[in-house]
């Protein structure tokens, strides 16, 4: 328990000073996410600055090598991140496993579960506290005017047009904004959440195939990579 609470005095230490950082950089982090289904490209938001700290740490301490895409349900998301997933046998019940802290929610109304989202898997709790390493990427799917406005209500919460109309051409997953901490998007390689998406999966929701990834950063200019992805950064 001491060493669970001086690493999230650390991460909180990491926080501080990342989130300044952020504000006066030209450049920032470009995540890239391998698998052997494809790689995808994600930026993180710094809208979110305790959930950017703590992926990067993660990525750069490799602490994501090797694990797999454990949960996976097509039209809905991929799910990654359980440290217990590393070199698991066939069969095994993944998804508990975690790393000894949570991250406070995030939740901005500008950020929102759609296609290609990356977003922080969490248990059950009342302050919807993110898990420490957890994460999913959003698959989703086209929703209608009608259903839309039906989970509006059901939500009590305002969908934007501009939202509106991403879930409606583009697609995603209106029913979680809100309840989970969006914190990225995958900007290139969309694609390879189909792919994984695609594969046969046991009762439990895994794959019958292991899905491994490997993540690294790379610190790029962000008008670099406007450029090279299309991304632009807000003003």
């Amino acid at each position: 328990m001491k060493n669970h609470k001086l690493a999230l005095l650390g991460l909180i230490c990491l926080f501080s000073i990342e989130a300044i950082a952020q504000k006066k950089s030209k450049k920032d982090e470009l995540i890239t996410i391998k698998t052997e289904q494809g790689t995808m490209q994600v930026i993180l938001f710094d809208e979110t600055p305790k959930h950017k700290a703590n992926f990067i740490k993660l990525a750069k301490d490799k602490f994501y090598d090797g694990l797999l895409f454990h949960r996976v349900i097509e039209g809905f998301m991929i799910q990654g991140g359980d440290p217990e997933s590393k070199n698991a046998e066939a069969g095994k019940m993944l998804g508990k496993g975690d790393n000894g802290y949570k991250i406070p929610a995030e939740f901005n109304q500008n950020l929102f579960h759609q296609k290609g989202a990356l977003a922080a898997a969490r248990d059950n709790n009342p302050a919807k506290e993110s898990s420490g390493c957890q994460f999913y990427i959003v698959q989703g799917k086209k929703w209608s005017k009608a259903d839309l406005a039906k989970q509006a209500v059901r939500a009590a919460r305002k969908i934007s047009d501009e939202q509106k109309n991403v879930y409606e051409t583009i697609g995603g997953a209106p029913h979680l904004d809100g309840a989970y901490t969006v914190f990225g998007q995958v900007i290139d390689g969309i694609d390879v959440i189909d792919k994984i998406t695609s594969y046969p999966r046991d009762e439990r929701d895994r794959p019958e195939k292991n899905i491994a990834m490997k993540v690294s950063v790379k610190k790029m200019k962000k008008k670099k990579i406007t450029r090279k992805y299309g991304w632009k950064y807000a003003a």
